[in-house]
């Protein structure tokens, strides 16, 4: 009996997860108006072209950051180490949009670069010096430096974990440190690697502050222009499938080429602690460098140019009415927070227990709407809300729930 109450409640909440993805799918086909020949006719190789390459940039550049500062706080010990290993996460905190923000506002014509050379080395014609990042450069480096926290938290958990034993064998294997790395711990850390890619490959896919904003044409932008300014919601919802679809496919050809290869092995006794290496006077200094270079590029500088801001335009902050602005944000954190824990708990122990299959795809489906845009989830969700109101509850007079739901903090 309790293996089926897990059974009921893990299918229920994968079932309720996926109600906006079966929503998309479902409005695949449905009728569309003009704008999708026109978008056909145009617009949607463009789009599809710069989701690809935006795809491809983001995802270089976060395996190399996420995964060589894993390396280094997991397997070295230098000045800053311990520090380092929970201050990288901070990038969460920054949005890809406010980072294009910063970052085009720093080095733009007679921006903050321009004022900082300024005032140190007096008046100049700095503008032709001053690097540009806009287009889309500006689009994956944004993107990239607010991600790649993904990649790094997963992989420094997958290197926590990985087999003392393991190591010490490849090392009395006479296994150089290069060889280790490729040949024991990377090969170990793979499938941690590649769902930290994975989340940022749905993230990146879902973006639109940070594209609209350097004015690069994707598939997000496409879904959003055909729901917004052609009021296509059809539309909009077939092109969120085909993000769906290219990420589903992205899952199964990980599943495909792993197979039923194991990366772990479970140590008896408990984990045994891993040795660091003491790094040398010079490479701990590269070390500590190449840390707090990336930590100071991802965090510190959107912080200090928003505070830059804050600064030089006090009217504008002060404008804002910021104590119901936090307790709007306290409050939907705390909410979403408690839902996620509780989704997520009965979720993966009903899987855990049942050891159903059908059970793990089904978490797995749901878990692909993180691909779709925020905006056509909570739409898909109302639609639904709104085709559940006027059937099933209007068929048993049980009232409106809409009125309830619809624009609610809840949604």
């Amino acid at each position: 009996m309790r293996i089926n109450t897990w059974y009921i409640s893990s299918f229920v909440i994968s079932l309720v997860v996926a109600i906006p993805i079966l929503t998309v799918f479902t409005s695949f086909f449905e009728d569309t108006s003009n704008y999708y020949e026109i978008i056909k006719n145009t617009f949607l190789i463009e789009y599809i072209f710069n989701s690809l390459i935006l795809l491809i940039g983001v995802l270089i550049l976060t395996f190399f950051i996420g995964v060589g500062s894993a390396y280094l706080v997991s397997f070295y010990e230098f000045p800053g180490a311990n520090f380092f290993k929970w201050a990288l996460i901070l990038s969460f905190a920054v949005p890809g949009y406010i980072y294009a923000y910063s970052l085009t506002a720093f080095f733009e014509n007679y921006g903050t670069l321009y004022s900082i050379l300024k005032s140190f080395l007096g008046e100049g014609n700095y503008n032709k010096v001053i690097p540009k990042f806009d287009g889309m450069i500006g689009a994956i480096l944004s993107i990239s430096f607010s991600l790649f926290g993904y990649v790094y938290v997963l992989t420094r958990a997958s290197f926590h974990y990985q087999s003392q034993n393991l190591l010490e064998l490849g090392q009395n294997l006479g296994f150089s440190k290069k060889k280790l790395l490729f040949d024991i711990i990377l090969p170990s850390a793979r499938p941690a690697i590649i769902a930290g890619l994975a989340l940022v490959a749905m993230e990146t896919l879902s973006d639109f502050g940070a594209v609209s904003f350097f004015g690069i044409s994707t598939l997000t932008t496409g879904i959003y222009n055909s729901w917004i300014s052609f009021d296509d919601l059809a539309f909009a919802n077939q092109l969120s499938f085909f993000l769906l679809l290219f990420i589903l496919g992205l899952f199964l050809l990980e599943n495909l080429s792993r197979k039923k290869a194991q990366y772990h092995s479970p140590a008896r006794g408990g984990i045994k602690k891993k040795k660091k290496i003491k790094l040398s006077s010079l490479k701990a200094f590269f070390a500590f460098f190449a840390l707090i270079l990336i930590f100071s590029v991802t965090f510190l500088f959107p912080v200090l140019q928003m505070l830059y801001w804050t600064i030089i335009f006090p009217k504008n902050f002060m404008d804002l009415n910021i104590s119901q602005l936090f307790i709007n944000t306290v409050i939907l954190v705390l909410l979403t927070s408690f839902v996620l824990l509780i989704f997520s708990f009965l979720s993966n122990y009903g899987n855990r227990v049942t050891r159903s299959k059908f059970l793990q795809h089904m978490s797995t489906f749901s878990i692909t709407g993180y691909a779709i845009p925020g905006v056509i989830l909570a739409v898909a969700f109302i639609t639904f809300i709104a085709w559940f109101d006027n059937t099933v509850i209007k068929f048993f007079d049980l009232g409106s729930i809409k009125k309830y739901l619809s624009g609610q903090l809840l949604v």
